[in-house]
């Protein structure tokens, strides 16, 4: 018998009464990526877990049995970062769907890791509080994975990224413990650590949030260039004027008619680039900032302003379902994260439409202008023999572009199995294992969703000052109940 189907046969035991396991070959494949399809493994053993106790039973048991374990919310990021072991185990988090506690008055909701992001605003959106992150994906993506992979979004550019709003969470170690980190704890920040760490620190079974006030006032402004280099120039305009808007997006010619083919969003036909520009805050202040951005986009040759919500909606539809759209006009893409400053977005544009030309590989860029997060959208037909190569070759030179340009390899997506590789070229050997120390502290035996972020993991065992199999946290006395 290996080691695994051991563990699957004590595994049934654990998960005896709640949750599921499933072993069907046929299910397993439901749970082979998340939502970048180029990287698959198939898992060892998947469960349904339903409790932060049965996910800590699995846990304990992967410790015993020496076998890795892999946290996944809704599957919908875009970085391999919930990619499976074939030797492990799977823990899906998405039954894990309660809103725990709404707390008005300290502007705090307790949730669920399977709690999808919009449902945090539904929540309490009739009271006039909100969830600020926003990403694509909210319909569906989960608190859970926005934590592991520190998510942002298009409203991110004034409100900050997730980090920003999680006060406390509960969470599994990997030894198996249940602890909190919170924000108010004294001494390192751990929950720091903790959120964006792509679930190599352990798996969140409960976090609590920080509500936003619903601002006095909102207005969605769509504007239309002829040229992405106009609406770069417009964005450098609206950033130096001092206007720090709640969104500014961008999307060029070919993501335009991606989402057209997909929902209709009915954007100005001949746009070379479309800007979506979000204003909000006090009325007075939304007003005055609105006059001064139409002077800024006066070489745009179409200016749309919503009326109400429902206009709204209808400008941000297209740039909502943008990722998921370009699926109209390529049979398989590749998405891209990168960060460039503000400043270098018109060269770095150019440099990816040279790549694009040299190699015979559509890109669609959409991106987060206002604070130069690329989405570039790497578009091949994966029944031609090369175009897979060619693709991958092209997404690594785009990331090659924000790094000399003084950016970054992500801005939100994470690292994942994707873009570890990539990792040397931003940081030196000793920069990688100072920042292994951080990880072989939490997981001295490497179970929690090994081979992400880094690309030569390090044996922690030989780490000085960590030792095997005891927690940092549980050493310190913070194993205490949420």
């Amino acid at each position: 018998m290996t080691p695994l189907a051991e563990f699957i046969t004590a595994l049934h035991g654990v998960a005896s009464g709640e949750g599921e396991v499933i072993t069907d070959p046929v299910r397993l494949r439901t749970y082979e990526c998340d939502g970048l399809t180029y990287h698959r493994a198939t898992p060892g053993v998947v469960v349904l877990a339903e409790s932060a106790t049965q996910i800590a039973a699995i846990v304990k048991l992967c410790n015993r049995y020496g076998v890795p374990f892999v946290a996944r919310g809704s599957g919908t990021g875009l970085s391999g970062g919930a990619l499976p072991r074939t030797d492990g185990v799977l823990i899906v988090t998405s039954k894990m769907r309660r809103v725990l506690e709404i707390d008005l008055p300290n502007r705090r909701a307790v949730v669920e890791p399977g709690v999808t992001n919009l449902a945090i605003t539904e929540a309490v959106r009739e009271q006039g509080y909100y969830y600020a992150p926003d990403p694509s994906s909210q319909q569906i993506c989960s608190i859970g994975g926005n934590v592991a992979e520190n998510s942002g979004g298009a409203h991110c550019l004034k409100y900050g990224f997730t980090v920003n709003h999680v006060e406390a969470c509960e969470i599994v170690t990997p030894d198996g413990d249940i602890v909190v980190l919170d924000r108010m704890d004294p001494g390192y920040d751990l929950l720091g650590a903790f959120v964006g760490s792509e679930g190599t620190l352990g798996v969140a079974t409960k976090v609590t949030v920080r509500l936003s006030r619903t601002p006095e006032a909102v207005t969605t402004v769509l504007a239309a260039f002829a040229s992405i280099e106009q609406g770069g120039q417009a964005v450098s305009a609206i950033i130096g004027a001092g206007i720090v808007p709640a969104a500014i997006e961008m999307m060029d010619a070919l993501s335009i008619e991606a989402a057209e083919a997909a929902v209709a969003c009915a954007y100005p036909e001949g746009a070379g680039a479309v800007l979506i520009v979000e204003l909000d805050g006090p009325a007075e202040a939304v007003e005055r900032q609105f006059a001064q951005l139409t002077e800024i986009c006066a070489q745009a040759f179409e200016l749309r302003v919503a009326a109400d919500p429902a206009e709204r909606a209808a400008i941000w539809k297209g740039r909502k379902s943008a990722f998921a759209a370009v699926g109209r006009i390529s049979p398989a893409y590749i998405v891209q994260d990168g960060v460039v400053p503000r400043t270098s977005l018109p060269s770095v544009l150019a440099s990816i439409d040279r790549l694009s030309a040299e190699y015979g590989i559509k890109v669609a860029n959409v991106f987060h202008a206002g604070d130069g997060n690329l989405h570039p959208l790497v578009l091949f037909d994966d029944a031609e023999p090369g175009a897979g190569e060619r693709a991958e070759t092209v997404s690594g030179k785009i990331l090659d572009l924000c790094i000399e340009n003084g950016g970054s390899i992500t801005g939100e997506h994470g690292v994942g199995v994707d873009k570890s590789r990539y990792m040397p070229r931003m940081f030196s050997d000793d920069d990688l294992d100072t920042m292994q120390l951080v990880r072989c502290a939490f997981d001295p035996r490497n179970l929690s969703n090994p081979g992400k972020v880094f690309p030569t993991p390090r044996l922690c065992g030989e780490v000085p000052g960590v030792r095997k199999g005891v927690h940092p946290l549980v050493e310190s006395g913070k194993a205490e109940q949420f």
